[in-house]
């Protein structure tokens, strides 16, 4: 097995870290959605009252670890490291669960908002062209000898 370097130019359906433009496209959904999280969480410690502080606290640091998991995770992507398709898939089902949850009455536009990215991210993760960058990273042809 040879493994060719390969140089993205102009044409190329590939980043300049060899990752296809959906999973790069997935990877920059995920970005934002781990950022979103973030300033919930951020926004959970800034109005934090003494008659809810434990779980104020508590789920403040839970919603800025888990964004800060989810941009490394689409780091990771952009970067076609195996080990962050399960945590992003999982959260994309976590996401679709939360939109199924919020489908009725006021906050069906938060629903719309929680599942046009998961399924969108859904999608460009597992193409079949992310899949394998993922699996064999950039330049992996099974012809090469």
């Amino acid at each position: 097995m040879r493994y060719v370097e390969t140089r993205p130019d102009a044409g190329s359906p590939y980043s300049r870290h060899g990752a296809p433009a959906p999973l790069v496209a997935a990877a920059g959904l995920v970005l934002v959605e781990g950022l979103l999280t973030v300033m919930y969480g951020v926004g959970e410690a800034v109005h934090l009252t003494s008659a809810r502080l434990v779980m104020g606290i508590t789920t403040s640091l839970f919603f800025v670890g888990y964004g800060v998991a989810m941009m490394f995770c689409a780091w990771g992507m952009n970067r076609l490291r195996t080990w962050a398709r399960g945590p992003v898939l999982l959260a994309q089902l976590i996401w679709l669960g939360l939109a199924w949850n919020f489908r009725e009455g006021d906050t069906l536009p938060l629903a719309i908002g929680l599942a046009v990215p998961a399924v969108l991210v859904l999608v460009g993760m597992l193409l079949p062209v992310s899949v394998d960058a993922l699996e064999h990273g950039p330049g992996h042809d099974d012809d090469q000898a």
